[in-house]
């Protein structure tokens, strides 16, 4: 069964219906007795414009299902699809990419290089990209996380919460049409926490950004429009703009 993460409130008129959609993927990694079924039959669609949030017990699949819709990750059947185009057997070199040009990633470990500025790190995925970085374009992403007096600040000079609003703005000044995280609050403080959650919200109210997101916190999870619950590689469940009470219950039932 595909489940469906209708656009709420929050879409924006004119933006592709659907960025992201599994179809049927499963993953397993190992064989014989220690194979591992990660994903079982996984058919789920992100549209566009929206905040998933993925939630579910350690070992529900969480992190496979964001690496495979990612393309970090090859699932083991089952098609992968980024706004039409199949990459479920795309090349390396095609999904580098398509990673590079389409989507943007934000860890829970911030991932920023220690000697380089703010405005260093931002520039870095549009080097990498063959792009020569415009600096008026690095100094307006950092300004959209409200960073733009840091530019020169290196990561030891900020707090976690400063530095992973620098990782967002890195993930976003190529324009991706979907940014993914993986517990981007995890490693934050609750007021820090705040800021992050309040900035996605921002980018997908008012710039019609896709979010894919993956948490264990129920607070950060019923900020977004929608939340997908895994259990044991499988849908189990999906709530829309769920308060925080309804996001903890339904947890408690499936580690239960």
């Amino acid at each position: 069964m595909r489940v469906p993460v209708a656009a709420g409130s929050h879409a924006h008129a004119g933006v592709a219906a659907a960025p992201v959609e599994l179809h049927q993927v499963s993953r397993h990694y190992g064989t014989g007795e220690a194979r591992v079924q990660a994903l079982a039959d996984v058919s789920v669609t992100f549209p566009a414009g929206t905040w998933t949030a993925v939630m579910g017990p350690s070992g529900s699949g969480k992190s496979s299902l964001l690496h495979c819709a990612a393309g970090l990750d090859r699932v083991s059947a089952g098609r992968v699809l980024l706004a039409g185009q199949d990459i479920t057997h795309a090349t390396d070199a095609t999904l580098t990419g398509l990673r590079r040009r389409t989507m943007g990633f934000v860890f829970q470990n911030f991932n920023l290089i220690g000697s380089l500025t703010a405005e260093q790190n931002v520039a870095l995925p549009l080097k990498l990209a063959g792009t020569r970085p415009s600096r008026r374009d690095v100094r307006a992403a950092l300004a959209d996380v409200g960073l733009a007096d840091r530019a020169r600040h290196r990561p030891r000079e900020l707090s976690g919460g400063q530095q992973q609003r620098v990782a967002i703005a890195r993930a976003m000044v190529t324009r991706p049409s979907v940014l993914f995280a993986d517990e981007p609050t995890g490693a934050l403080d609750t007021g820090s926490a705040r800021t992050v959650l309040r900035l996605l919200r921002r980018m997908v109210d008012t710039a019609g950004q896709t979010v894919v997101m993956v948490t264990h916190d129920p607070v950060a999870a019923a900020s977004a429009d929608a939340v997908v619950f895994l259990s044991d590689g499988r849908i189990a469940d999906r709530l829309p703009r769920p308060s925080a009470g309804q996001v903890a219950e339904r947890l408690t039932r499936l580690e239960g």
